[in-house]
């Protein structure tokens, strides 16, 4: 891989079902990249990118009932926001995506001025765009105006897992809306291209392809 001095931070993003194993790929790469001397900045998609976090929540355990809290094997959760699918929480969710793209913007600008080497994000504009019906017209063409405002990432991966097994490890959603969640996410990565698609496979595998597939970008 040639060297990183006198050239931009490289920008990768992270998306996927919730118990897909996000976190754990991206602290392989972290230490990996943090290991060669690179630096390396983290940005949380929810924690610095979302807007309007509060209203959100709020709407969330209020309005749809929905459980707080992240869902482990030992407590699992009921969460109630993006799997509610009604035809009034798409207009909100399209009004909120734009906001989030706009937020997001402006995070990659600010990432690509920090001194670092590597911009990593934890889920990406992406992983909005994939809770909206594709094969509607509309949400195609809504789709089309997010990519034209976000930067793309230099790699964006899609960790593909089982529902089941993403499940067993986050239990938060029900099982056949991460079934919808997993078929979107393939949807979405043929509609607009340029991602990886990372097939379920031993955690050293898909390790092992998180950086081949980085390396060969940013050669």
């Amino acid at each position: 891989m040639k060297s990183f001095e006198d050239c931009r931070a490289r920008l990768v993003s992270f998306s996927g079902i919730d118990g897909a194993g996000k976190s754990t790929q991206i602290e392989a790469l972290r230490s990996h990249l943090t290991a060669r001397g690179l630096r390396v900045l983290l940005i949380t998609f929810w924690d610095d990118v979302a807007s309007l976090k509060r209203i959100r929540e709020t709407a969330s355990h209020n309005l749809f009932r929905g459980e707080k809290g992240v869902g482990t094997p030992d407590k699992p959760v009921n969460r109630r926001d993006k799997n509610v699918r009604s035809w009034y929480m798409t207009l909100v969710r399209l009004f909120l995506y734009f906001v989030d793209a706009i937020s997001l913007r402006m995070a990659v600008t600010r990432a690509l001025r920090a001194n670092a080497d590597v911009v990593i994000f934890d889920r990406y504009l992406y992983d909005e765009l994939a809770n909206l019906l594709l094969t509607n017209p509309v949400s195609r063409a809504y789709v089309r105006i997010m990519m034209m405002i976000v930067p793309r990432p230099d790699v964006s991966y899609i960790l593909d897992v089982d529902p089941v097994q993403a499940r067993a490890r986050k239990p938060e959603y029900p099982l056949q809306f991460l079934h919808l969640s997993r078929s979107s996410y393939r949807n979405l990565s043929e509609f607009i291209g340029g991602m990886t698609i990372l097939a379920p496979q031993s955690l050293e595998e898909v390790e092992r392809q998180v950086l081949r597939t980085f390396e060969e970008a940013t050669r």
